[in-house]
C-alpha cells in the first residue's frame, strides 16, 4: 500500500488508514477501561494508586510513542523519496533503539519509582500498592517499546491493520488475565493489584512475537542479518533527533499529568480516583479521532517525501475537518451522559460527582485536541518535531503551574479551578498550533519555489533555453 499513499485520493486513504487505527485504540483503551474497573473492586485506594502511577506509565508510553513517531516520519520520507535501502535500515535500527531505551526504563524506572511516589504524598498501603503495580511495568517496559517500534515500520508502509488486529486481541485476553492474575488459580498465586500489571506484561511479551512476524512480511526486514541490527551511530542520532522531540513532547504531558495529580493530591485521595476515572472516559470519547493521527502522519511523511505538498496540505484539512465534526458529537454525548459513564467505574458517590464536573468542562476542551493533535503530527511527518515540545512545555508546565494556582487558590475554585485550567491552556495551544503550522507550510513552499528556480535551465532571448552553438 506504500505507493497508494503518494497517489490514491486524499480522504478515502486518509479514512481507510485512521479506521484500523480508530478500531485499535478503541479496545486498548477498553483494555485500559478493564484495569480500571478491576482495580475498582479491589479498593478505592487500589484505584487511585493506579491514578498515582499513570504519570510513570506514561513515560513508558512516551518513549515508545516518541520512537515509534519518529521512526514512522523517517521510514516513510525514505519511501516516498523512493530509497527504499535507507528505509531498511531505519527499519531495522529502529528495533534495536527500541530494545535499547526498553532496558534503560526498567533500570531507571524500578530506581526512581519509590521516590517519586513519595514525592506525591504515598505513604503506608497506598505507596505499597503503587510501588507494586508500577514495579511489574517497568520490568516489562521493553517490550511496550518494541511493540512501537514494530508499529511504527508498519504504519510508514500504510500496514495499520496488524496492530490494531493485536490491539483487539490483547483486549480479549485482558478480560481473562485480569482476574485470574489478580486472585489466583491454576498455579497461579492471587497477585492482587500487581497481577493486573503482570497480565499486562504477558500480552505484551506476546504482541512483540505477533508483531515481528507482521515486520517481516512487509519485506523491510525480512531475511536481514544480525549486523543490521547492530547499533550504528549515524542511524541512531538521526532517530534520536527525531524521536527524542516527539518522546520529550509526550513526557511533557507524563509530567503535565503529574502537576495535575499533584495539584488535585491536595485535595484527597477521592479527588486523585476521580480524575483518573474521568480521564479514561474521556479517552474513549477522542478515540475516534486518534486514527486520523497516525494517518496524517503516515500520509504527510510519505507525500512530502515524494514532494507532494499539495497531497500535505489536503491531508491536513481533510484530517481536522473530519475530526472536528466527530468531536461535535463527542460533546452532544458527553455532557449529558457524564453521570450515567461515571457510575459504571465506581459505586462512590463523591468519586463520581467530582469526576462529572471535569467531564462536563471537558466536553468542551474535545475539539481543541482534534485541532492540537492533528496538526502535531503534521509536523512530526514533515520533520518538524521539535515544536510538539515547545507546544508540550508551554501547555503541560509553564502555563498550568501559575494557572492552576490563580484558578484554584486566587479565584477559590478548588479542585474545579485545575478543570478551568486545562480548559484555557488547551485551547490556547491549539490556536498556536494552527498559527504554527500555516507559517511552516508557507516557508517549506517558499523554499520549495526557489529551488525549483534554481535548478531550472536559462531562458534565452527568443524563448530558446537551449545553448547557442
Amino acid at each position: 500500500m506504500s505507493s497508494d499513499l503518494v497517489s490514491a485520493p486524499v480522504t478515502p486513504l486518509l479514512r481507510r488508514l485512521a479506521i484500523p487505527v480508530g478500531i485499535g485504540y478503541f479496545f486498548n483503551t477498553m483494555f485500559n477501561v478493564v484495569d480500571t474497573w478491576y482495580a475498582s473492586r479491589i479498593s478505592t485506594q487500589a484505584m487511585a494508586a493506579v491514578s498515582l502511577s499513570f504519570p510513570l506509565f506514561f513515560i513508558i508510553i512516551a518513549i515508545g510513542s516518541g520512537i515509534s513517531t519518529g521512526a514512522t516520519a523517517l521510514i516513510g520520507h525514505a519511501l516516498g523519496a523512493g530509497e527504499r535501502e535507507k528505509a531498511v535500515l531505519y527499519s531495522a535500527q529502529a528495533i534495536s533503539f527500541a530494545v535499547l531505551h526498553g532496558v534503560l526504563l526498567t533500570a531507571v524506572g524500578l530506581a526512581s519509582a519509590p521516590i517519586i511516589f513519595h514525592s506525591m504524598g504515598a505513604t503506608g498501603a497506598y505507596f505499597a500498592l503503587a510501588i507494586s503495580y508500577m514495579g511489574a511495568l517497568f520490568w516489562g517496559a521493553v517490550f511496550f517499546v518494541v511493540n512501537q517500534s514494530q508499529n511504527s515500520i508498519l504504519n510508514a508502509t500504510g500496514d495499520t491493520k496488524s496492530y490494531r488486529n493485536f490491539l483487539v486481541t490483547a483486549f480479549l485476553l485482558n478480560l481473562l488475565y485480569d482476574p485470574w492474575f489478580i486472585y489466583g488459580g491454576f498455579g497461579l498465586p492471587p497477585l492482587g493489584l500487581s497481577g493486573i500489571a503482570w497480565g499486562t506484561v504477558t500480552i505484551q511479551a506476546s504482541g512483540c512475537i505477533y508483531l515481528q512476524a507482521k515486520v517481516r512480511r512487509s519485506g523491510l526486514v525480512g531475511g536481514l542479518g544480525w549486523r543490521e541490527f547492530l547499533p550504528r551511530r549515524e542511524v541512531f542520532t538521526s532517530l534520536a533527533r527525531q524521536g527524542f522531540p516527539a518522546s520529550l513532547s509526550m513526557m511533557t504531558v507524563a509530567l503535565g499529568v503529574f502537576v495535575i495529580t499533584w495539584y488535585v493530591g491536595r485535595f484527597g485521595q477521592v479527588e486523585v480516583a476521580a480524575y483518573g476515572v474521568a480521564t479514561r472516559i474521556e479517552q474513549i470519547v477522542l478515540l475516534p479521532v486518534m486514527g486520523l493521527n497516525v494517518a496524517t502522519l503516515a500520509l504527510v511523511a510519505q507525500n512530502s517525501g515524494a514532494l507532494r505538498y499539495d497531497r500535505v496540505k489536503e491531508t491536513v484539512r481533510s484530517a481536522l475537518k473530519d475530526g472536528l465534526t466527530l468531536m461535535a458529537f463527542g460533546t452532544l454525548l458527553l455532557y449529558p451522559l457524564a453521570p450515567g459513564m461515571m457510575s459504571l467505574f465506581t459505586s462512590d458517590q463523591r468519586v463520581t460527582h467530582i469526576g462529572v464536573q471535569y467531564l462536563r468542562i471537558a466536553a468542551f476542551v474535545l475539539p481543541a485536541y482534534v485541532i492540537l493533535y492533528i496538526n502535531t503530527f503534521a509536523l512530526q511527518g514533515l520533520r518538524r518535531p521539535r515544536f510538539a515540545v515547545v507546544i508540550g512545555i508551554f501547555r503541560q508546565v509553564v502555563a498550568p503551574v501559575p494557572a492552576f494556582w490563580l484558578l484554584t487558590v486566587g479565584f477559590g475554585l478548588g479542585v474545579e479551578g485545575v478543570w478551568w485550567g486545562i480548559f484555557l491552556i488547551t485551547w490556547l495551544a491549539a490556536l498556536i498550533s494552527l498559527l504554527f503550522i500555516r507559517h511552516t507550510m508557507r516557508e517549506i513552499l517558499a523554499g520549495w519555489d526557489r529551488a525549483e528556480v534554481e535548478v531550472a535551465p536559462p531562458v534565452l532571448e527568443g524563448g530558446d533555453s537551449q545553448e547557442r552553438g
